[in-house]
């Protein structure tokens, strides 16, 4: 059984769930996604819930990580770069006793007025959380974003698999993913 949801609203990673060809997530359609600017697409999972797929969220304190000049963490005169997660997606796999989610996430990275062109390292987490929110699984990731002067504005996506057990008695819809930045990353705050 494979089903597919978005946070990108409209279908924009396939038709009803009536419909067996389902397309798959995307870094394209992902960072397409995170390009636009049609607020209709949420930055969360938008459209019905799909009891067999767990939830994709964004985690509400970590969409976002603000790396600063060395030596100047949280001080706002000070920003080098700033990077958001704006979009997300994911396509999900069941099996007796386990479940595999392919997941998608977009966004963006912005240059600071103290941040100099160049490659910057996003740092991703994302934890996979039963009914009670006890932590069942988790990833990391590292995204490369190029940033410039003549570019302020970079966007990236990723996509990504994780695989982890289901309880017995349980539903794969009870369990929900956490993707955020690790705001552990060196000059982050």
């Amino acid at each position: 059984m494979s089903s597919l949801t978005s946070g990108l609203g409209g279908g924009m990673f396939g038709g009803s769930s009536d419909n067996p060809q389902i397309s798959s997530v995307s870094e394209a359609q992902l960072l397409d996604a995170a390009k636009s600017s049609d607020p209709t697409t949420g930055s969360t999972f938008v459209g019905e819930v799909d009891a067999g797929c767990p939830r994709l969220i964004i985690a509400p304190h970590d969409n976002y990580i603000t790396f600063y000049q060395v030596g100047h963490v949280g001080d706002a005169l000070a920003v080098a770069q700033r990077g958001e997660i704006t979009k997300t997606a994911r396509e999900c796999q069941i099996e007796p006793g386990r479940v595999t989610v392919k997941y998608g996430f977009s966004g963006r990275l912005l240059l600071g007025p103290k941040g100099q062109p160049g490659n910057v390292t996003l740092p991703i987490t994302v934890a996979v959380n039963d009914s009670k929110r006890t932590k069942v699984a988790s990833d990391s990731a590292k995204v490369d974003v190029n940033v410039g002067l003549d570019k302020p504005i970079s966007y990236f996506s990723a996509v990504r698999t994780v695989t982890f057990p289901i309880a017995e008695g349980s539903r794969p819809g009870e369990y929900e993913l956490v993707v955020g930045f690790d705001s552990r990353a060196p000059g982050s705050g």
